[in-house]
């Protein structure tokens, strides 16, 4: 078992390495699960499992070295390249790349083994580049393999996805989670503590909990409620939400929010209805701020629709 791989991501590699030994893997794998998880480090593994198969030693060796560098030549890796101007990267895969990775698979491994292309994220690859892909896939060459890694593969044409076999990545079960936190040397109480903010999400809560997101998941519940209470303006905290780099990660924090109030047994359907509308508007925002709006803008009319949904609540109740 690889020291770096966790059991879920043992498993998923165990489970596609009997399939390509055993000749069961077609060209075409969909790899495919919540983000976080480590999808793309086991097709890394897989490749290199695929590629090492030569029967010299030493050139299995030099296999290896050549995918830690990201140099091997039979093994390409499509995402994100720069835009036409060079100052930021495409926010999609376009078809040059598809085209690209088309003609490459014409083409004789230089190591005579295999070709593999892994690309990631795949529900970011564009219309015309799908339709460009789609024919790679149905002209599938010997010793060729096409990965698609996307966290959201309903994104993907179906016509794609059905040309695709599934490995698909599963949170894991709650105590081999927390298992998995404790031995990378947090206590058992902040793991259990960042795992249920996660939503039994591990990748996740070891990010939080190696990044201080747990303490910017606090910061934010108490935004929302000096918001809801009046004791802080909509638009300062909105200003506030959008003047670093965590805009995002402070969305999804009170959109999570949200939902455990949803889900903590009310009884009242007018207020469950109105932290589904928030918990939708917030991932909306999210969505948002990935285009050129005035971020402060939107962020601060989801705030004002956050206190007003609560004063709203405050009068029925007090009817």
């Amino acid at each position: 078992m690889s020291e770096l791989f966790s059991p879920w991501q043992q498993r998923a590699y165990d489970q596609t390495v009997a399939a390509l030994d055993a000749g069961r893997l077609g060209h075409g794998l969909l790899i495919c699960g919540p983000a976080g998880l480590g999808k793309r480090a086991v097709a890394l593994k897989l490749a290199e499992h695929v590629l090492g198969r030569a029967p010299d030693p030493v050139a299995q060796q030099r296999s290896r070295q050549l995918i830690a560098a990201g140099t091997h030549p039979d093994l390409q890796l499509v995402s994100f390249i720069p835009n036409r101007t060079g100052d930021k990267l495409r926010t999609e895969i376009i078809i040059e790349q598809v085209r690209d990775v088309s003609q490459k698979l014409s083409l004789t491994p230089q190591y005579g083994v295999a070709q593999v292309v892994i690309i990631d994220p795949a529900d970011s690859i564009n219309r015309s580049a799908c339709n460009a892909l789609l024919k790679t896939l149905e002209e599938p060459a010997p010793g060729r393999y096409l990965w698609l890694i996307s966290a959201q593969p309903a994104r993907l044409p179906a016509t794609i996805r059905s040309r695709c076999q599934r490995l698909e990545f599963k949170l894991p079960p709650a105590q081999e989670a927390l298992a998995w936190l404790l031995s990378k040397g947090f206590s058992e109480s902040v793991a259990e503590e960042a795992l249920t903010a996660a939503r039994g999400h591990p990748g996740l809560a070891e990010r939080w909990l190696r990044e201080e997101g747990l303490a910017l998941r606090r910061a934010v519940a108490n935004d929302l409620e000096q918001v809801a209470t009046g004791r802080a303006g909509a638009v300062e905290t909105a200003q506030r939400w959008t003047g670093d780099d965590q805009a995002d990660q402070r969305l999804r924090h009170a959109a999570d929010l949200v939902l455990a109030q949803a889900s903590a047994g009310t009884t009242d359907p007018v207020r469950v209805h109105r932290l589904a509308n928030w918990f939708d508007a917030a991932n909306l925002t999210r969505d948002l701020l990935r285009t050129t709006v005035r971020a402060d803008l939107v962020v601060a009319e989801l705030l004002m629709a956050w206190r007003e949904g609560d004063r709203a609540a405050r009068k029925g109740g007090a009817r």
